[in-house]
């Protein structure tokens, strides 16, 4: 639960931060097209996959700022997405991603470039998806 990351100092309320919410949609917009510019295959699949999931996770913060809250777990934005912003679809896509790129950071995992492939179509539209729960423009 979202509040147990709160509890837990895994998550801290703060005072929304417009700003850094400008900051982290501009980076994660400039994250996707530099992936975008290169084309995948097996040698570069795992590490693009992780920049498209960089760029959802910095839209997924950017949410919580606006809202007042500093995250500092991946798992903590799973949370937030199924019960504060009420989509269980997403927070499983995200879910699903945040496991992909912990395979590649932290075991040395492979991804395929068809898994990349299919993720460089997936992460634009959960990236919108999560914007349009917000009233920020860049």
């Amino acid at each position: 639960m979202f509040a147990d990351f709160v509890r837990s100092g895994k998550v801290r309320t703060t005072q929304p931060d417009i700003a850094l919410a400008k900051s982290l949609l501009i980076m994660s917009k400039k994250g996707v097209l530099f992936a975008k510019t290169h084309s995948v295959n097996e040698d570069n699949a795992s590490q693009l996959m992780v920049l498209y999931y960089e760029a959802l996770r910095q839209v997924c913060e950017a949410v919580c700022v606006i809202q007042g809250y500093k995250v500092f777990s991946h798992e903590a934005f799973t949370a937030f997405i199924k019960e504060l912003l009420g989509d269980s679809r997403l927070a499983e896509q995200f879910d699903r991603l945040r496991k992909l790129r912990n395979g590649v950071n932290y075991y040395g995992e492979a991804i395929s470039a068809a898994e990349t492939i299919a993720v460089s179509q997936e992460v634009p539209e959960l990236i919108l998806k999560l914007q349009r729960t917000i009233k920020v423009s860049e």
